[in-house]
């Protein structure tokens, strides 16, 4: 089969839908087919190879609000040109137009957007770009929607919001993936007394919870929360973990490379993720693939994954104290600490690994080619 992908973000993989598409991608591969992956470039057209993948970065010229429109013409006449050449189109959103085309296209839907409106405080220009772009972004997907045969999406959370946001009656959950060659335990490395974040340093990320957990703990227990990531909010979080005192108690390291981000969640004691809303973190299948016990919120995607006490623990949202009980519960209760990474690992590797993940897609593609 040959399956052209498209995705809004780079490839190289930077964040989420990247490395989804990346990794579908090189396991469709492994299976004997090929994948041509077309994203946006720059104010060239580029094409090249990476790791057995083609691909095409049509030109993308950043010049508001006639941006989509520009950028929609070109992924047309590349498209066009090579139309023949695949068999199935393969749409990853939001913020992905859709090609013309009479292939049957297969439409993954990762986050509606609209659904993360909610939760931002319209009180600067960044928050109303926001705003602005859940209305473009609603407008690319019911299209996309409407040209589709297979609606897709990664979990339950998602797929409640795809049908009370745009009335599709059944998107079918087909969930996450993680490589499990390279996030894996290793029981080898020392055990860092550190809480681990990853993920937007931002306000539906309840990071400002994560703050006010920290300053709990750190009154009874020498421990340090390190948050792996960047976002609109990071220097207001600096400004107060510097108001609280807490220099010693919680780390800003940024962005980090995937290859740090492996040993740190190998090394790390505990995963937390305070969010107030989740699609389905791929942050959070890595940390359980590493074996590391989760404390994650009770919301959308996380409780799509969690089964509390088995192989991770769920808190309400917007409870620090909480997260704090339930991160004791972990320090001081060896034993509920060891079932927890073995049931993560577990979990993962019967459910959220690509091999599995990239058959679900598989059928989807023979089902949308035999409608």
């Amino acid at each position: 089969m040959r399956i052209f992908m498209v995705i809004s973000t780079s490839i190289p993989p930077e964040e989420g839908i990247g490395f989804y598409a990346f990794n579908l991608s090189k396991n469709l591969i492994k299976k004997g087919h090929t994948v041509t992956i077309a994203t946006r470039g720059n104010f060239k057209y580029e094409t090249y190879e990476f790791e057995g993948i083609t691909i095409i970065k049509a030109p993308f010229i950043p010049l508001y609000p006639f941006h989509v429109n520009i950028h929609k013409f070109f992924m047309n006449k590349i498209f066009g040109d090579i139309h023949d050449q695949f068999d199935i189109v393969h749409i990853h959103t939001p913020l992905t137009l859709p090609i013309k085309t009479t292939l049957p296209i297969v439409c993954t839907i990762h986050n509606t957007v609209i659904a993360n409106v909610r939760f931002v405080k319209i009180n600067n220009l960044k928050s109303l770009s926001h705003i602005l772009l859940s209305r473009i972004s609603y407008s690319l997907i019911s299209d996309l929607i409407e040209k589709s045969k297979i609606i897709t999406t990664v979990s339950n959370s998602v797929a409640e919001d795809i049908k009370k946001y745009y009335g599709v009656k059944n998107p079918l959950v087909l969930g996450n993936g993680v490589d499990l060659e390279l996030f894996k335990p290793n029981e080898e490395n020392h055990k860092e007394n550190c809480i681990l974040f990853v993920g937007r340093i931002s306000y539906v990320k309840g990071v400002n919870d994560l703050v006010e957990c920290a300053r709990i703990l750190s009154k009874k227990y020498n421990i340090v929360f390190t948050l792996a990531g960047k976002g609109e909010l990071e220097h207001k979080i600096q400004k107060l973990i510097e108001l609280e005192n807490l220099q010693k108690n919680i780390r800003l390291v940024g962005q980090v490379p995937r290859e740090r981000l492996i040993p740190m969640y190998q090394n790390a004691k505990i995963f937390l993720l305070p969010s107030y809303y989740e699609g389905l973190p791929t942050v959070l299948l890595e940390a359980m693939a590493c074996g590391l016990p989760v404390v994650a919120t009770n919301v959308s995607g996380c409780r799509d994954v969690i089964s509390h006490g088995y192989n991770g623990l769920l808190v309400p949202p917007k409870s620090p104290m909480k997260m704090a009980q339930e991160i004791i519960n972990i320090l001081e209760n060896p034993e509920l600490e060891n079932i927890l990474r073995k049931n993560a690992r577990k979990t993962v590797e019967e459910k959220y690994s690509w091999d599995i993940i990239s058959n679900k897609y598989l059928e989807c593609y023979n089902s949308a080619l035999s409608a």
